[in-house]
Parts: C-alpha cells; sequence; structure tokens
C-alpha cells in the first residue's frame, strides 16, 4: 500500500523555500504525465503520494500555518488522496470558461458519477466518487474519484494493454485514450502499492 504521508515527510516554512522552486518544478512535470484531458470540458488529475505532499506543502504555505495539530488536519485532509491498494485516485476538475454561468454550466454534470469508466482492454472499471460532493441542487467542480482494479484488470494495465477514459452522461459524452508515458506513471504507482 502506497504510504501515507506524516508530519515528518513535511517540511517547515522555512526549509521549504529553500527547495520549493525544484520541488515545485518536479512536481509539474510528473502532473504533466498524469493530467488527461476527457474532452474539453473534463480532466483527471492521477494522484500518489508525491502529489499530496506537494499540495500540502503549498497550503501550510499559502495559509502560513505552522501550529502542529493545524498541520496535522491538513495532512489527515489531503491523506485521503493517496490511493488504497490496488487503486488509483484522482482529483476530476469540471471546466467551464463562463464563469457568470459556472452554476448553470456545473449542474448540467449532475450524474456524472454514474458516468465515468475506465476502460482496460474490454475490462470496464467505474468511477468511485467521494460522496458529499454533489447532491440534486448542485454539484462541486472539483471532485475525488477512485478506480480500483481486480486482478485481470491490474495485470493488463500494468503490462500496457490499451486503457481508455470513457464518459457516457446524458449531457456530456467523450473518451481519451491514456499516452504511454501516463499510463506508466500509473503503473508504477500500482506495482508499488500492491
Amino acid at each position: 500500500m502506497m504510504r501515507k504521508v506524516v508530519i515528518d515527510d513535511i517540511l517547515g516554512s522555512a526549509s521549504y523555500e529553500l527547495v520549493r522552486q525544484d520541488f515545485r518544478r518536479r512536481i509539474i512535470e510528473l502532473k504533466k504525465r498524469r493530467r488527461v484531458s476527457i474532452g474539453d470540458k473534463v480532466s483527471l488529475l492521477f494522484e500518489n503520494r508525491d502529489t499530496v505532499i506537494f499540495q500540502i506543502q503549498e497550503m501550510l504555505r499559502v495559509e502560513r500555518i505552522s501550529d502542529l495539530d493545524k498541520i496535522r488536519e491538513e495532512i489527515a485532509t489531503y491523506n485521503q488522496l493517496i490511493p488504497d491498494s490496488r487503486e488509483l485516485s484522482a482529483t476530476l476538475f469540471i471546466e467551464t470558461e463562463d464563469q457568470a454561468r459556472l452554476r448553470e454550466e456545473l449542474v448540467r454534470f449532475q450524474g456524472i458519477e454514474e458516468a465515468l469508466t475506465l476502460h482496460i482492454s474490454g475490462h470496464r472499471r467505474p468511477a468511485r466518487f467521494e460522496l458529499g460532493r454533489s447532491n440534486e441542487d448542485k454539484i462541486s467542480a472539483v471532485q475525488y474519484v477512485r478506480f480500483s482494479f481486480d486482478d485481470q484488470a491490474l495485470g493488463d494495465f500494468v503490462s500496457g494493454a490499451r486503457t481508455e477514459l470513457v464518459i457516457k452522461h446524458r449531457n456530456y459524452q467523450a473518451a481519451v485514450m491514456l499516452k504511454p508515458e501516463t499510463q506508466r506513471s500509473l503503473a508504477e504507482d500500482l506495482s508499488r502499492n500492491l
């Protein structure tokens, strides 16, 4: 299982400032391989321990959090993004350029939690969405999703079998094949996370 973040993994603000530029550059490169656009309105950023540590460090920096109890709270919150054994975890973004119509645009995506699947050479792995981020009245532009793998799907994915992310929603249909470098990066996580 991918190790959760602990307080010893987090640098103090002065130490973080010394390494921030290089760490940030490394995470940006990592995220390039792990961000997948599904059509023009939805994208997924697949998370791992490094992306989560970066998010924690940046949140502490922006919010100027130094209290140990508050740091532990941030760690606990972000640790929920780290995938468990035999799964991938991602942040899903619903993107809209028209901020004046944001609520109206988002409402069109209600029910997306039933519409997103990962197809691995014939195996369909439905997304599991975090509860509480949508209801009949509203939906968040940021969602947290997980894809679990059985033995067959895991073996096929890690060996590089054709893999596609598919959304079949009444108001939005799109699909995208994972790029080889994306699939390799995610397969490394899965292999380490058994």
